[in-house]
């Protein structure tokens, strides 16, 4: 499903429902099907994305240390990355587009709307 994002000041976004579900819970919006960020709330809306994206940061690196040990023990056991032994794989391990990254199309909309003045409508099929 699909959430349409509206500035009444500077264009329109659409993002999945399921990564608006967790922005949304990060600001604490409902994920009802249409609602409204008003001029008054967009400052702590922001401040309640960025806040999310940091935690989100903090645990992707968790994540990606994570990663990279076992990789590190995997290859002390004498095996590379994918279990064969005497193989070795040097690429680290990465992650796909992040919450992180999805998130900062959504704060620069909120940004532009709040210095304009405005305020932004979402639509969505149903209640996501």
């Amino acid at each position: 499903m699909l959430v349409r994002l509206t500035s009444s000041t500077s264009g329109e976004m659409i993002m999945f429902a399921e990564h608006a579900r967790v922005f949304f819970g990060w600001i604490g919006k409902e994920c009802t099907a249409r609602g409204v960020f008003l001029k008054e709330q967009l400052p702590e809306a922001i401040a309640r994305l960025r806040q999310g994206v940091r935690e989100e940061s903090v645990a992707i690196q968790q994540r990606l240390q994570e990663k990279a040990r076992e990789a590190r023990e995997k290859q002390r056991a004498g095996h590379g990355e994918d279990g064969k032994a005497g193989e070795r794989k040097d690429d680290a391990p990465t992650e796909d587009v992040t919450l992180v990254q999805r998130a900062q199309p959504l704060i620069h909309l909120m940004e532009w709307t709040l210095k304009e003045g405005g305020f932004i409508l979402w639509e969505a099929p149903g209640d996501f």
